[in-house]
């Protein structure tokens, strides 16, 4: 699908005309891609990294154009693994963008051409690469709200195995930060090399920064998800040795009836006890009593 702008936002139907224009081509056929190549001067090496499948993220100032190509997670607000493209050939008066099915970057820039005085190959660069940045922020809130979930799980619901969404959640951290890292030095490369006026560098740093910053909230995320699974294992164990001291105290309060059981369990001929009328009944009182000052003293001692 081929589809076009003027850089003043009016559309028309492309006819092989590359001055003052937008050209946005997605799931490209080898007749398209005939034609562009015929339109456009598209370095080789340039073309065979939009065309691979599964590139990451790269820049590159090429004598023909400047070239990037992006990639980021394509569901933010419901994030997981799969990814979407965007390859971007800028020329000194036009710019043709490359992707599969379009991204969420694509979506909102193409709208604002026209409108919020983009008019400029650079400036539709960086706008490009200031929404794309922006996915991973949309990205980060959205894994920040899964993590609190599971902090709160942890605290209320001890009895659960958060364990393996912990670890869920960390490799969709780890995903998505190795995917900011490679934008941000793709957007570093292009703030180094780009040809553009100093204004236009300062953009591709801006993005550049975005870039960094949303990396840097995918580490703390991951960080915290860490430090969460240490509480939850520091939590298991403390409930662990309470039960266990519930175990002993229980254990301890049986351990002088047993004996007591045992003393008078043995089998000799003359213990006062034994033919005593009321010697089961002392038996029984003894029992009481041991246990119930033992639970006493450990339940006064928070032991039990």
């Amino acid at each position: 699908m081929i589809q076009a702008k003027r850089l003043d936002g009016s559309p028309f139907e492309w006819a092989g005309e590359t001055q003052d224009l937008w050209l946005d081509v997605q799931d490209v056929t080898p007749d398209e891609l005939a034609l562009l190549r015929d339109a456009f001067p598209i370095n080789k090496l340039a073309l065979e990294d939009t065309l691979e499948k599964g590139h990451w993220s790269r820049a590159e100032q090429y004598p023909e154009h400047t070239f990037i190509t992006i990639r980021s997670l394509a569901k933010p607000q419901d994030p997981d693994d799969f990814t979407e493209r965007l390859s971007i050939f800028m020329y000194p008066q036009a710019i043709l963008t490359l992707s599969t099915n379009g991204t969420h970057a694509l979506t909102a820039v193409w709208d604002m051409i026209g409108r919020e005085h983009i008019n400029t190959p650079q400036e539709i660069m960086y706008e490009l690469l200031d929404h794309t940045a922006d996915t991973f922020f949309t990205l980060a809130d959205s894994l920040e709200l899964r993590v609190e979930a599971l902090e709160e799980r942890v605290f209320k619901h001890q009895r659960q195995n958060p364990v393996s969404d912990v670890f869920d959640l960390k490799h969709l951290i780890s995903h998505a930060r190795r995917l900011a890292t490679d934008a941000r030095e793709a957007a570093a490369l292009l703030g180094r090399h780009a040809n553009g006026s100093a204004a236009d560098l300062v953009r591709y740093r801006d993005a550049q920064d975005s870039f960094t910053r949303a990396s840097s909230h995918l580490d703390g995320l991951r960080d915290y998800l860490t430090g969460l699974l240490d509480l939850h294992l520091n939590l298991q164990s403390q409930r662990m040795n309470e039960v266990m001291r519930t175990l002993t105290a229980v254990s301890v309060i049986f351990l002088p009836l047993t004996f007591l059981a045992g003393v008078w369990g043995m089998n000799f001929q003359h213990m006062p006890e034994l033919p005593w009328k009321y010697g089961y009944a002392m038996a029984w009182a003894s029992f009481a009593v041991v246990g119930g000052l033992l639970a006493y003293y450990f339940k006064r001692r928070g032991w039990w």
